[in-house]
């Protein structure tokens, strides 16, 4: 049984007309959209006992630009164990790489869907939307955003990725995971590494949570004098370093941070996988080699070469200005409290109380707690950080009819010579 396309059953019908005397040379040519000399050579090889005759001469053979079978199998091997889970690109890029293999990505998505291995994307329907011009130079705006994920797929932890890119270049400037949810301390630290790697950028572009501008209705008296609400830690560290926020009403508006999680998703699930990462230290290792690569990929040069991320000014305390900061009313013993600890304060050097006076508390990123007084240091202890929104957060109001236990503060007390130093 010979079987035939269907443009090759209109090629023998046009042909067949031809040798009968029914159309002419000029008008087969023109039906097949071929040359007069072609068609010449079809009417001398048209047999009319059969149609083999208008087989192409390489059929059944194999193309001499395919791939091995060697080839093809070790790639299914590859993408059902090794690479298990990679999309076609990432799995492309990690045959040429790693396995130092030289095929394309077409050929491999090729090999992937004939073996039923890999389905195609679902992609959402197509929406109108007028897209946001970049930024022209780098450091211009940042994009700030974090994302809860399954990162490790039952590995280890739920973690969550906090992370920096730049408007202008879609370049990460700094990310890491943490253990914890969206919180503030996870947002300064990443501020911490961008400053000390990039410097200041211009703006912030970020969502609505409350962590970067309080979104409640209560005012204090304070305030309603002031005529603003008090700013959040993370809203005055920026405001310290001269950002200026810009608030995103909608997921779409900050779409650049958000494809890039998309894309983290796909691509940094795959490398935790590789690396069999199940804790978040080996996570975040894995994270650095993928940022630089991310950076090294998807990373667009800026329309202008100037760049606007700024130093900071001389003798700026960066590590006060990425704090948790407060103030606190000394008791008359002396003592203040911070949280569910209540901590002894040493006599000034002139032996004078300040009793009724107020002390700023300043609890830095490297766990160390700072208490100054007109900008000489106290005293220096080491807490854990804040790991909610508030550090100093009192317990919950207890409600009718539950009896709780209220646990002791503890009272933190210095040697008999305390070291006092000028704060700079």
């Amino acid at each position: 049984m010979v079987t035939v396309s269907q443009k090759e059953f209109q090629r023998v019908k046009v042909i067949e007309n031809a040798v009968g005397g029914r159309l002419s040379v000029s008008e087969a040519a023109r039906l097949l959209q071929l040359s007069e000399r072609q068609v010449q050579r079809l009417k001398r090889r048209y047999r009319p006992e059969g149609v083999a005759w208008v087989h192409h001469g390489n059929r059944g053979r194999p193309m001499p630009w395919a791939l091995p079978a060697v080839l093809r199998r070790t790639i299914l091997e590859l993408a059902r164990g090794k690479y298990l889970g990679f999309n076609d690109s990432h799995l492309c890029q990690k045959l040429h790489s790693e396995e130092h293999l030289s095929v394309s990505r077409e050929s491999v998505r090729r090999i992937l869907r004939a073996a039923k291995l890999a389905s195609p994307q679902k992609r959402r329907p197509r929406r109108y939307r007028a897209r946001r011009l970049r930024r022209p130079r780098f450091g211009m705006m940042v994009l700030t955003d974090a994302s809860r994920h399954d990162w490790l797929e039952g590995r280890g932890p739920e973690l969550t990725l906090v992370g920096f890119q730049d408007d202008a270049t879609s370049q990460i400037l700094s990310a890491h995971f943490q253990l914890e949810a969206e919180n503030t301390l996870g947002y300064l630290r990443a501020l911490h590494a961008m400053v000390i790697t990039h410097g200041v950028p211009l703006s912030l572009y970020r969502d609505r949570h409350g962590i970067f501008q309080r979104n409640d209705p209560h005012w204090t008296v304070a305030e309603q004098l002031a005529g603003k609400q008090s700013p959040t830690q993370l809203g005055r560290a920026l405001e310290e370093l001269g950002i200026q926020q810009i608030p995103a009403y909608s997921p779409q508006a900050k779409g650049r941070i958000e494809r890039a999680w998309r894309t983290c998703q796909d691509r940094l699930v795959s490398e935790l996988r590789l690396a069999q990462a199940c804790d978040l230290d080996s996570a975040n290792q894995v994270l650095a080699h993928f940022c630089a690569d991310y950076n090294q990929r998807f990373a667009v040069p800026a329309r202008q070469a100037q760049r606007d991320f700024r130093s900071l000014p001389p003798r700026f305390d960066l590590d006060r200005c990425l704090s948790f900061r407060y103030r606190r009313v000394v008791s008359p013993d002396h003592v203040i409290t911070f949280g569910t600890h209540s901590i002894a304060l040493p006599p000034l050097p002139s032996k004078r109380g300040y009793a009724g006076h107020c002390v700023e508390l300043s609890h830095r990123l490297d766990g160390r707690l700072l208490v100054t007084y007109q900008k000489v240091l106290l005293l220096s202890l080491l807490l854990p950080l804040p790991l909610l929104e508030h550090a100093d957060r009192r317990p919950a109001p207890r409600l009718s009819g539950q009896k709780t236990k209220t646990p002791m503060p503890r009272i933190y007390h210095l040697g008999a010579r305390p070291a006092l130093a000028a704060v700079t």
